[in-house]
């Protein structure tokens, strides 16, 4: 079944307290990622993001693996490995490289382009059309978080810029297959197939490039721990739940929130200076994704679990 064959008006009252529910649940997953930057530059070991990424990944993973007490069957073995590798292994890798080679504020934000990679991949993909409301909003969701990046006082690093578009489209990527091929069993064993997935992804490459981890401070253990419970474990099932149910597009704009609480974050927490400009990209952000919320919608998808 396409997504065309889903698109129905939302009629009752009811049903539409039922969808705005499921998108502010949806909404803490990204509102929660927004805190990694603040985290990996003050709590987390220096220099280790292949570390970072694989602590986050796999033990989340197999603890909600272990809840769920389900394994994929068939095809859906290659299907969660896929998709582990796009939602969590490559997106985790290259979010850290960014993370650790920009200011909090600046490496979430490149999360922006995410609509538009989600609205592009949409039509070969889940058969939707590409609407010319969509892809205003996607760039003005580009454009609020240009302002923020473009005009900030510090130079970019290249490579954390690349690393950083680079997740992007792996989540976007993520997001699309997620909704073609939906979700065979409850939630929590459908995340943890992802963060196992993806963890195992990130274990040899982590060891091979950076070797054993070093001895960790306090600090640091807590930093983990926070990134592969609440920023990880949680976070995720909140969202596979919400990508599954959601429409496609609804669902992308969220994205938008965690760049605006990342750099509401390095601004409160760590000094960094908004100028005026970046104020007026923040505020155009927000505006798009509650753009994006009030566009025509759908009957949520029923799902297990």
């Amino acid at each position: 079944m396409t997504a065309t064959a889903l698109r129905v008006p939302v009629a009752a009252p009811t049903t539409r307290r039922r969808l705005g529910l499921l998108t502010l649940v949806t909404a803490l997953a990204p509102v929660t990622w927004g805190t990694t930057y603040v985290v990996t530059t003050e709590w987390l070991p220096p220099e280790r993001p292949l570390l970072a990424a694989t602590v986050r990944a796999l033990p989340a993973g197999l603890l909600l693996v272990a809840v769920g007490r389900r394994l994929p069957r068939g095809a859906w073995w290659w299907k969660a490995a896929v998709l582990g590798v796009l939602n969590m292994g490559a997106f985790f890798a290259l979010l850290f490289v960014a993370a650790y080679r920009l200011p909090g504020g600046v490496a979430a934000v490149l999360g922006a382009a995410q609509p538009l990679v989600v609205a592009v991949l949409a039509v070969p993909l889940l058969g939707e059309r590409l609407r010319r409301r969509t892809l205003l909003l996607g760039l003005l969701g580009v454009a609020g978080v240009a302002l923020i990046v473009v005009t900030g006082p510090v130079a970019l690093d290249p490579v954390g810029v690349l690393a950083g578009l680079a997740g992007t489209a792996c989540m976007g990527s993520g997001v699309v297959l997620t909704k073609r091929w939906g979700r065979p069993v409850p939630v929590l064993a459908f995340t943890g197939w992802q963060l196992a997935a993806g963890g195992l992804f990130l274990l040899p490459l982590a060891l091979v490039a950076e070797g054993l981890p070093p001895a960790l401070t306090a600090g640091q253990v807590g930093g983990l721990l926070y990134l592969a419970t609440v920023n990880t474990a949680l976070a995720y099932v909140l969202w596979l739940r919400g990508v599954g149910a959601l429409p496609t597009a609804r669902v992308s704009f969220l994205g938008l929130l965690s760049p605006v609480v990342a750099a509401t974050a390095g601004w409160v927490l760590l000094g960094e200076v908004l100028t005026p400009l970046q104020l007026a990209g923040t505020a155009l952000a927000l505006a798009t994704v509650v753009l994006a919320q009030r566009s025509p919608t759908v009957t949520p998808t029923p799902r297990r679990g």
